[in-house]
């Protein structure tokens, strides 16, 4: 009898226990709410807002500015990415201030999601440029300032190459706008254009590409009348 009654203490007591255990396994929803605020909060604590690695530039630093980036940024091919397909452009270390200028914007994403905005064909096509809000205030963000053109290093307009147009701006020496450049599709070239416009790079793959842009119908001030967007800007090497 006494034995009896020690195995049905011993079998509601484990009853207990498991009972005990599948209800701690059970998270009441109130609770397991409240688990994720810490946490939640934990992570937007530990974002950080990118800080400006570079300063506001003005024709006052520009110059200053490339001259030391052109020391540590190295790069000179990059890949022009469009709807018509991809361009491929080799950047003179020649001109280093025009190269440095370059690359500089590409790393700022500055031209992704512009226009080749004015195209010529058996001209030029050109590009850099929007009537887009964003890239407006991209602009701003980086600063407003000019290059003096470099058209001493033997370069000639010739098919393919890429050159910085003068600014918008009159000046007697034709500075030029940082932002913008334009590619030479003619076949038989520019050479009027030598010794006015810097000539910083060449397309080393994706002439058809520019052939089939400047092929684009466009109204009486040169723009097409499709827009004809640069997707984006990427270093190659």
């Amino acid at each position: 009898m006494r034995l009896i009654i020690l195995v049905l203490i011993s079998v509601f007591l484990t009853n207990c226990e498991d009972s005990k255990s599948s209800k701690q396994k059970t998270v009441p929803v109130k609770d397991s709410v409240k688990l994720k605020k810490p946490i939640e909060k934990t992570l937007k604590d530990t974002v950080v807002t990118p800080k400006r690695t570079y300063p506001l530039l003005t024709d006052k630093n520009a110059m200053d500015f490339f001259l030391e980036y052109n020391k540590e940024h190295k790069e000179n091919k990059v890949r022009i990415k469009t709807d018509f397909g991809d361009i491929e452009i080799l950047l003179f270390k020649e001109t280093k201030f025009h190269r440095s200028n370059f690359i500089f914007l590409t790393k700022q994403n500055y031209f992704d999601n512009t226009q080749f905005y004015r195209i010529v064909n058996n001209f030029i096509i050109q590009g850099g440029n929007s009537d887009n809000r964003k890239v407006l205030n991209k602009r701003k963000k980086i600063g407003k300032y000019l290059l003096p053109t470099d058209t001493k290093r033997g370069f000639k307009h010739v098919r393919g190459v890429i050159s910085m147009p003068s600014s918008e701006i009159e000046n007697p020496h034709k500075l030029a706008s940082p932002y913008e450049f334009f590619i030479v599709q003619a076949k038989n070239g520019a050479p009027h254009l030598d010794g006015d416009f810097t000539i910083f790079g060449k397309v080393t793959k994706g002439m058809n590409v520019v052939d089939e842009i400047a092929k684009q119908k466009t109204d009486k001030a040169e723009w097409p009348l499709h827009n004809v967007y640069i997707r984006k800007v990427e270093i190659i090497e």
